[in-house]
């Protein structure tokens, strides 16, 4: 049952990413699945690699997920960044002027 709440929770952050300009590696399904892993990996990492149980999950569950969304999508952001400026290609913010 926590995979599923880490899961809600990194697709629940994932959905912000329509605010932010799109530099994600991979594009919008990249940060989707940044968001995802992210959210389960730091789920996982903190109980100890394995999943709670229906008696063990509640409203903490939930919170753990998103600290692992967010890191996910500033890798994710970090590196389509990093690959848009080596290959060239320009660089703007939400307004369209250059970062």
């Amino acid at each position: 049952m926590g995979m599923l709440v880490w899961t809600m929770m990194g697709l629940a952050v994932w959905h912000f990413t329509v605010f932010l300009p799109d530099h994600f590696w991979g594009g919008i399904v990249g940060a989707f699945l940044a968001a995802m892993f992210g959210a389960i990996i730091v789920g996982l990492a903190i109980h100890g690699f394995s999943v709670p149980g229906n008696s063990d999950t509640s409203v903490l569950t939930a919170v753990e997920g998103v600290p692992g969304a967010l890191i996910g999508l500033g890798l994710c952001y970090a590196e389509g960044l990093r690959r848009e400026r080596k290959d060239g290609v320009a660089v703007t913010d939400a307004t369209g002027r250059p970062a």
